[in-house]
């Protein structure tokens, strides 16, 4: 196994078959490195599912497409679409007492041209804030609400508050954690006003160019991330071809304040 660290943030995994791979060590990785790219995998929707179950109980969002044979997992595609996907930068499912911990995409169906997947370094998102944002943001914590989906298909929860300043589970740092502004409609002990320029300037001071990792996809990839230390989104501009994607998400604890 031979481990290719990226900047700013994740490692490609050379060698590693999902099928034998440890998941204590990839959870140690995963809090590290934020996202693991395991390249050249024969893994079918079961071996991926077995993988996912390794890690703990699978979570499903409300108001995806589940596979026919496998439910916990969901479709992501642009096939049969007339115009492109939307996609911000988010966290999955965020509106939810407990996040995924952990969400992984298998390559299906790679387009001829575009569809990668972004990322951000959301502990260097918090380490680099400016002078005294830290201290504004100690405490309080942000209402993260369902979008995109009519509320009664949403399932029973369809907001939650969670810190802006997150301790992760496992490495103990801390990450800023938001998700798209769209999901991010109050903060605590601001007004209306306030909380949506805090939202607007975290948001943007998380997804600058030089905090995101651009993965582009190869057949057989399987990419997996931590939702407590990243966000992620999908570049449909340009894209040629079908983009076929099957995810499965971990479920994960209530976040914790640092």
């Amino acid at each position: 196994m031979e481990l290719v660290a990226r900047q700013p943030l994740g490692a490609t995994i050379h060698g590693l078959d999902v099928a034998a791979a440890d998941p204590a060590l990839l959870v140690a990785l995963l809090a590290e490195h934020g996202v693991l790219v395991l390249p050249r995998q024969s893994v079918d929707d079961a071996g991926f599912a077995a993988f996912l179950r390794r890690f703990g109980p699978l979570a499903f969002t409300p108001g995806e497409t589940p596979l026919p044979d496998f439910p916990e997992l969901n479709v992501v595609s642009n096939v049969g679409r007339t115009t492109p996907p939307r996609s911000s930068f988010h966290v999955d499912t965020s509106y939810v007492s407990r996040p995924p911990a952990f969400t992984a995409l298998r390559a299906v169906a790679i387009p001829r041209v575009g569809g990668a997947t972004q990322f951000t370094n959301q502990y260097r998102a918090h380490d680099t804030l400016p002078d005294g944002w830290r201290e504004r943001l100690a405490g309080r914590r942000i209402r993260h609400v369902v979008t995109g989906v009519a509320p009664e298909a949403a399932g029973p929860e369809t907001e939650a508050d969670h810190p802006v300043l997150r301790r992760h589970p496992v490495s103990g740092r801390t990450a800023l954690y938001l998700s798209t502004p769209a999901r991010c409609v109050a903060v605590s002990g601001m007004s209306e006003a306030e909380s949506r320029e805090t939202v607007e300037f975290l948001f943007a001071h998380s997804t600058r160019e030089d905090n995101v990792l651009r993965h582009e996809w190869s057949p057989g990839d399987v990419v997996v991330w931590d939702n407590a230390c990243v966000l992620h989104r999908a570049d449909h501009s340009g894209v040629d071809g079908d983009r076929i994607m099957h995810r499965g998400m971990v479920a994960g604890p209530v976040p914790v304040p640092a």
